[in-house]
């Protein structure tokens, strides 16, 4: 059989964190996987905007390896550009992703009412995306034209969250969208893959590691209990899928124990609301643990003085209630959302805490507070910065550098390359080098715009 002619080109998330979205081509059929937003940096709505490298109308499929909107935010620009084939996720992705593109055309409708510009995309370009999807579950094989096939595989990233384990011409190629922080507190663990030819695996940590997860339980107990203590205000700017939801869940268990006072507790997001809904909806899918502790009664997303408030009018009446109380609102990297105005006004406070547990991109608000900044703009407010800021990196939901290299590692003995995407050039590279010297397999950090052939 003559040799197939096979090519990856990296159309974003190479070279930097987000944006996601990677083609693959043979003879003639084009599979996208991923198509998500650039976010983070002072060019990304430029970045978003620009035409598609390829012509939407040609891509056969697009595989969805997850709902965060840095792999999914521009698939109904790509719905109005013209494609019109399939969209397949999992079943909890799909839901997620429905919730995360309502939201997503609010914000974009007043970003360009500011910038006196058209949306990224509209209404009816979601209802097309929507009406192009198909959700396959874990483990189920599908075939796809032009002789490729896929299957989902559990990545433990988030709710839904999978690898696309793509098959052709007798070999594997495996993109891992983000791989989760196992074991995780709701989620199973990833799922170990043995078998693959080509891998292009995230690097966001690929260059350190996290907390140990009992440090890290102890490090949010000694956060929570100051700010009670201080009588201050304890600010969570979170991402509304998973993180919420692990701190629902941890500060569950907390109260219940006896460990902290129980203070009033807000989350200050509708999309939080309606993400958490989709997790009670899928509770068959968390891991066994928490299954079992539904099972025995505990309601492990709900506790007393937890309140979830909606409209703007509750939102800005938590600033009259007195005394210690956590608020944990979006966005996660503090460019947007609610968290801006309870940072305005927390941040030149000495008695309030601000909590980073999310990775920062560079350029955002919350890389340079991360960072040590003694005065921010927020909001286009310039604020000076008294506030106590304290960053756990074991809440991330992505796996750490030993977690990723063990993830290559299982493969090993089968992979003939290794392709680092998804992290800062200095992540990637770490990876990428120890890969080279620790399995001596041949690994890259690739560029945006490059494409590669892969051998068949």
């Amino acid at each position: 059989m003559s040799a197939k002619r096979v090519t990856l080109t990296f159309h974003g998330g190479a070279g930097g964190v987000t944006g996601s979205n990677f083609l693959l081509a043979a003879d003639g059929t084009q599979i996208l996987i991923d198509c998500g937003l650039f976010q983070g940096d002072a060019s990304a709505d430029e970045r978003n905007r620009k035409p598609f490298p390829y012509d939407p109308k040609k891509i056969a499929a697009l595989l969805v390896t997850h709902a965060h909107l840095d792999h999914i935010g521009r698939i109904p620009l790509l719905a109005h550009s013209g494609f019109s084939g399939t969209v397949y996720s999992t079943p909890a992705t799909k839901d997620l992703a429905e919730v995360m593109f309502q939201d997503s055309l609010s914000l974009l409708k007043e970003e360009a009412k500011r910038r006196g510009s058209e949306p990224l995309y509209t209404e009816e370009d979601v209802s097309r995306t929507l009406a192009l999807w198909k959700t396959v579950p874990y483990g189920q094989g599908t075939l796809l034209s032009g002789g490729f096939s896929f299957t989902f595989r559990d990545a433990g990233h988030i709710l839904g969250s999978s690898m696309a384990e793509i098959l052709y011409a007798g070999k594997k190629i495996v993109f891992s969208g983000d791989l989760g922080n196992s074991p995780s507190p709701l989620l199973s663990d990833t799922e170990e893959i043995t078998d693959a030819d080509y891998l292009v695996i995230e690097s966001v940590y690929g260059d350190r590691n996290h907390e140990h997860r009992q440090e890290r339980w102890g490090r949010l107990e000694d956060a929570l209990e100051d700010a009670i203590r201080w009588g201050g205000t304890l600010l969570i700017p979170v991402f509304s899928i998973e993180r919420t939801q692990t701190l629902l869940f941890e500060m569950n268990a907390l109260i219940e124990d006896g460990k902290i006072p129980n203070v009033p507790v807000f989350i200050d997001s509708p999309l939080a609301y309606r993400i958490t809904e989709v997790y009670r909806k899928r509770i068959a899918e968390l891991n066994s643990g928490v299954q079992e502790r539904m099972r025995a009664g505990d309601n492990i997303f709900e506790f007393p003085k937890l309140k979830f408030t909606h409209t703007p009018e509750e939102s800005r009446a938590i600033e009259k209630i007195g005394g210690p109380k956590i608020i944990i609102a979006g966005s996660g990297m503090s460019h947007g959302g609610r968290i801006l105005r309870h940072e305005a006004r927390c941040l030149p406070d000495p008695k309030s805490t601000l909590l980073i547990i999310g990775y920062q991109v560079p350029g955002s608000l919350g890389r340079a507070l991360q960072d040590g900044a003694k005065n921010a703009v927020v909001s286009g407010q310039k604020v000076s910065v008294r506030a106590r800021v304290v960053t756990l990196s074991g809440y991330s939901a992505h796996k750490d550098s030993e977690g990723l290299f063990a993830f290559v590692e299982h493969t090993a003995d089968t992979l003939k390359k290794v392709f680092v995407v998804m992290g800062e050039p200095k992540s990637s590279l770490f990876l990428v080098q120890r890969i080279r010297d620790y399995l001596g397999i041949d690994a890259r950090a690739p560029q945006n715009g490059e494409s590669v052939e892969l051998e068949f």
